[in-house]
């Protein structure tokens, strides 16, 4: 298998390849979604890292939704009541 040696990206990049904005980004580095490193005053990211981030926090999303959100029928076996 060969390595190739991926680069790293500015934070503007990253929110181009997202169609995101520059604040968007930032929050999802300080909620600790996606992984950046810090050189000096500067963050740089691995578009793969950040990909396979933002898929993993969105599956767990929507696993935590779905235990907030059971799905139940109600019946009404109340025959008297006007629909």
């Amino acid at each position: 298998m060969e390595v190739v040696d991926e680069k790293y990206i500015t934070i503007e990049d990253v929110a181009k390849h997202y169609s995101v904005s520059i604040s968007t980004v930032r929050s999802w580095m300080r909620a600790d979604i996606i992984p950046a490193l810090k050189i000096a005053n500067v963050y740089r990211f691995k578009l793969s890292d950040v990909d396979a981030a933002l898929k993993n926090y969105s599956k767990a999303k929507e696993i935590e939704e779905q235990k907030k959100d059971p799905r139940q029928l109600e019946l009404d076996f109340n025959p008297d009541k006007d629909l």
